[in-house]
């Protein structure tokens, strides 16, 4: 009986360690990490700093957006210890800045409109049309007598990118388009322009903004993980070089159980680290 008491506090206190180990391997340990880039990936670094700064005050995060283009130009030139980016390293970045890149989790890209307007569903046509200059009245795809509002991102983001190759692909967006620089900007003014049409990770969809049925495809994170979805990119933290110290810990970190969860709580889909 001893025996079987002591097997099982054994196997309980492993279970135990197994729970805390991901913020252990931060105890004892301390520096900075500043983080810039991608404003989809925002919500999951910043969790992610603030359990690990409460585990241990000696080691400061800190958390920026700027879009995918800021985030390799930070961490290329050494002013950010992880850049990172809504797309691929192109191979000019890699080669330039010699980065590492982690994918880790799947972010749809959704088309929004005010939650005001009738308009629920477009096909792929009528949204290179609206984004082409074609169409340039709600009325066009039965919608009330108004005129769009187009809300575009600026250059260098990775949701633009994944919007433009994906969901109106072949089509240039008209220069007239007003640009903002984030998903959380993005957000604002189409919750505030009942003719505003624009784009947002679909981990930014709320109850302020309405994702818009494309080509019978329902915005979710669920569809864009079982592929009924299709405007689909990955999220990518990017290192110069191989990352060390304790910035190999977050990166490990935001692969963790506890990581995934975070991820998840966002409205992404994890994955896990390459091997």
């Amino acid at each position: 009986m001893k025996k079987i008491i002591l097997a099982l506090i054994c196997i309980f206190g492993l279970v135990g360690a197994t729970v805390a180990a991901p913020l252990d391997s931060f105890k004892n340990k301390q520096g900075t990490i500043n983080i810039a880039g991608g404003t989809a990936h925002i919500p999951v670094m910043r969790e992610a700093a603030k359990r690990i700064m409460e585990t241990n005050p000696n080691i400061k995060i800190t958390v920026t957006g700027g879009g995918s283009g800021v985030g390799v130009k930070m961490v290329g030139e050494g002013l950010a210890q992880i850049g990172n980016t809504g797309r691929p390293l192109k191979a000019n970045e890699v080669e330039q800045y010699g980065l590492q890149t982690f994918p880790f989790a799947i972010d749809g890209v959704a088309v929004v409109v005010n939650p005001q307007n009738p308009v629920a569903a477009l096909s792929k046509q009528q949204l290179i049309d609206i984004f082409t200059g074609k169409i340039t009245n709600w009325q066009q795809v039965g919608g009330n007598n108004a005129a769009i509002t187009l809300y575009n991102r600026e250059d260098g983001s990775g949701t633009r990118e994944t919007f433009e190759t994906l969901a109106i692909p072949g089509a240039k967006s008209v220069s007239s388009a007003n640009i903002v620089n984030s998903n959380g900007a993005m957000k604002t003014v189409i919750s505030q322009d009942v003719n505003a049409i624009g784009y947002v990770g679909i981990g930014h969809l709320n109850n302020t903004i309405k994702g818009i049925v494309l080509d019978g495809m329902v915005p979710s994170q669920e569809n864009a993980a079982n592929g009924s979805y299709s405007v689909t990119r990955l999220l990518y933290m990017n290192t110069k070089g191989q990352p060390q110290g304790i910035v190999a810990d977050f990166i490990d970190y935001i692969y963790s159980p506890d990581g995934k969860e975070i991820i998840s709580q966002a409205g992404y889909i994890p994955v896990d680290k390459a091997k």
